[in-house]
């Protein structure tokens, strides 16, 4: 089936000390009823993935050793061996696996998008449910700007809807970097905010919402997909708890159409989440990332911590 659509697509892969992830997605793309043209995998890691396996896959693939690891350095990177035919850029997270006919749906929709739609999502399938959903939802956090009930909308506070699984392919004003295609000629002008290099949380979101500013993007109701999240790799809770503080004020203040006292309301709310968690549940990793949160409020604004 690969001479059945006029696209020509790559994936570029991010990964660190995950090669069992690794291998479990390129056996998934090996045998999708469509496969990529190309993959193009960016370690970061020590615990490589076998090379012997990688010549075996019956796809194209580029290996490339890259340190220091940062998600947001390794796509950059990855997109300057990407192969002078393609013209539609995946970016895939190591964790996660394709339904069989995913890509094949994904480039069924490209094949009929709009010239002014750049980027389009896979639906992921199995969403993990909200914590404290209950307060996410309310009528004060709506009326706030912190969430809203509209799934991938980005809010005036620098906070994102989640996109959920979706019923139906649709508009949305973020990407997550986790199973997304973008038109080839965006990154003739953009790149990752490599800002997020220490730990790249939201740095999906700052790229996402910067093309879609002047762009259309979309999740695709049919290109199914499933995360399974990896345990290695991971920061701590504290560490995590300071990040959420530092990348959503850094973002906030890149984009000055949001506003910065309403991410500042925002992040307090979701401390107070994070600690009513900790008090409902008795889970420290709860009161870490609140002390997390404190150490990157202190850091933002005091300059310590």
């Amino acid at each position: 089936m690969m001479g059945k659509y006029q696209h020509k697509i790559s994936f570029v892969v991010a990964t660190k000390d995950r090669p069992q992830e690794m291998l479990s997605l390129l056996k998934c793309l090996e045998t999708q009823s469509r496969r990529p043209d190309e993959v193009i995998i960016v370690d970061g890691g020590n615990n490589s993935v076998p090379e012997n396996f990688v010549q075996s896959i019956k796809i194209p693939v580029k290996y490339i050793k890259f340190f220091p690891p940062s998600a947001a350095r390794q796509r950059n990177a990855g997109l300057t061996f990407i192969s002078s035919e393609i013209d539609l850029i995946g970016f895939l997270d190591d964790d996660i696996i394709l339904e069989h006919t995913a890509l094949e749906r994904m480039l069924s929709f490209w094949e009929k998008a709009s010239e002014d739609i750049v980027g389009a999502s896979f639906n992921l399938v199995n969403h993990p449910s909200l914590a404290a959903s209950n307060l996410k939802y309310s009528c004060l956090a709506e009326k706030l700007g912190i969430y809203n009930k509209k799934a991938g909308r980005v809010l005036r506070s620098g906070f994102q809807t989640m996109i959920g699984t979706a019923d139906r392919t649709m508009e949305i004003q973020w990407l997550p970097t986790g199973a997304a295609v973008w038109r080839r000629t965006v990154f003739d002008t953009q790149k990752f905010d490599e800002w997020f290099a220490a730990y790249s949380y939201l740095e999906d979101l700052e790229f996402s919402y910067r093309a879609g500013k002047s762009h259309r993007l979309a999740v695709v109701a049919d290109a199914r997909y499933f995360h399974y999240p990896a345990s290695g790799g991971r920061v701590s809770s504290f560490s995590f708890g300071k990040r959420e503080v530092a990348n959503r004020l850094y973002f906030v203040r890149k984009h000055t159409d949001l506003s910065i006292l309403r991410c500042i309301f925002a992040l307090g709310l979701r401390m107070l989440m994070s600690f009513y968690l900790f008090a409902k549940k008795r889970d420290a990793k709860y009161l870490s990332r609140v002390l997390g949160n404190i150490g990157g409020f202190k850091q933002a604004f005091l300059g310590k911590g």
